[in-house]
C-alpha cells in the first residue's frame, strides 16, 4: 500500500510559518497582507471556493476582500474592477475566479492584471518569467502546493521522469516547468495523447490535473511511482480526485489523497504569494 502524502499535516506546518512572517512583515510596515477575489455571478462553485479562501486568509489574520460583479459583465466592466483593485494600496494581492460569463475576453481582464498583484501567476509577464527563471514572479498556488509536497516527502526530482496529465495555464504547464527547473525528465500528456496509459506507467513521478473523475487507475502506473492528484470532482456528492485512489494506491509508493491531498497546501501557497506580493509591493518595484 502506497504512503500517503498528508497535505493538512503539510499545511498546518506552512501556515504556522507563513503566519509568523507575516506578523513581522505587518509590525514593520503597518500593513497586512490582503487579498480581492473578483468574480462576475454568483456560481455555487464559485462561492464555495471564495468561503473556502476566507476562512483560510481569516484564520491566518490576513486582508480578505470579496468583490462580486453581475453575471452579465462584460470584458469591459471586470478591466475597470481589475485596474481599480491595481490602484487600491490596501490590496496586495488580486486573484480572478473563473469561469468569467460568456462573451468576457479572458485574456484582456488577465492581461489588466498588475503583474505583481498577479498572485496567481497567470498574467504573462508572471508566465513568461518562470519560463525563463528570470527576476521575481508569481507561480499559481496549486503547482507550488505539488512541489512543495513532493519535497517535504524527500521525493526525488532530479533525474527522475516526471508525467504530467494536463497542459492548463494554472496548473499542468506550471507544474511541468517547475519539475523541469528541478531537474526532472517532464513529459506533458492532454486530450489528443496517444496511448496515455504506456506513458503514464513509465513515470517515476505522476502528477494529475485534468478534471476527470477517477481517469488513472492501478494499471496505468508503475509500480513504486509517486502520484500527486490535483483533481477536484464531485460525483455522487463526494470529492474524488483524478485519480482512482483505491486501485492506485495497490500499486504506488506514495499517493496524495483527495480530500486532505494536494488541496491545503494549495491554499497555503497562496497564503505565501499574497504576502509575496505585499514585501514586493512594500519595496515598491518588480526587478
Amino acid at each position: 500500500m502506497a504512503m500517503l502524502l498528508d497535505g493538512r499535516a503539510l499545511a498546518k506546518t506552512l501556515r504556522a510559518q507563513i503566519q509568523a512572517e507575516a506578523e513581522q512583515w505587518s509590525q514593520a510596515s503597518g500593513q497586512i497582507p490582503t487579498i480581492a477575489l473578483l468574480r462576475a455571478g454568483s456560481d455555487q462553485a464559485l462561492l464555495s471556493h471564495a468561503r473556502s479562501v476566507r476562512r483560510t486568509f481569516e484564520r491566518a489574520g490576513f486582508g480578505f476582500q470579496e468583490v462580486e460583479l453581475p453575471a452579465g459583465s462584460d470584458t469591459e466592466a471586470l478591466v475597470e474592477e481589475v485596474r481599480r483593485l491595481n490602484a487600491d494600496p490596501g490590496v496586495h494581492g488580486v486573484l480572478i475566479q473563473e469561469p468569467l460569463p460568456a462573451g468576457v475576453d479572458q485574456s484582456t481582464v488577465v492581461e489588466a492584471l498588475d503583474p505583481i498583484k498577479d498572485v496567481d501567476g497567470v498574467h504573462p509577464l508572471n508566465a513568461g518569467r518562470l519560463l525563463q527563471q528570470r527576476g521575481r514572479y508569481h507561480v499559481s498556488s496549486t503547482p507550488l502546493g505539488g512541489i512543495a509536497i513532493l519535497e517535504h516527502y524527500d521525493i526525488p526530482i532530479q533525474g527522475a521522469l516526471a508525467v504530467v496529465v494536463g497542459r492548463s495555464d494554472i496548473v499542468g504547464k506550471p507544474m511541468a516547468l517547475l519539475l523541469l527547473h528541478r531537474h526532472a525528465t517532464v513529459v506533458v500528456c492532454h486530450s489528443r495523447t496517444r496511448d496515455l496509459a504506456e506513458i503514464t506507467r513509465q513515470a517515476d513521478i505522476l502528477c494529475v490535473a485534468v478534471g476527470r473523475a477517477r481517469l488513472i487507475t492501478g494499471d496505468m502506473v508503475k509500480p513504486g511511482a509517486t502520484v500527486i492528484d490535483f483533481g477536484i470532482n464531485f460525483v455522487d456528492g463526494k470529492l474524488v480526485g483524478d485519480v482512482d485512489f483505491d486501485t492506485v494506491a495497490e500499486k504506488a509508493g506514495a499517493i496524495t489523497p483527495v480530500p486532505g491531498g494536494t488541496g491545503p497546501v494549495t491554499a497555503a501557497m497562496l497564503l505565501r504569494n499574497t504576502l509575496q506580493a505585499a514585501r514586493w509591493q512594500w519595496g515598491h518595484h518588480l526587478p
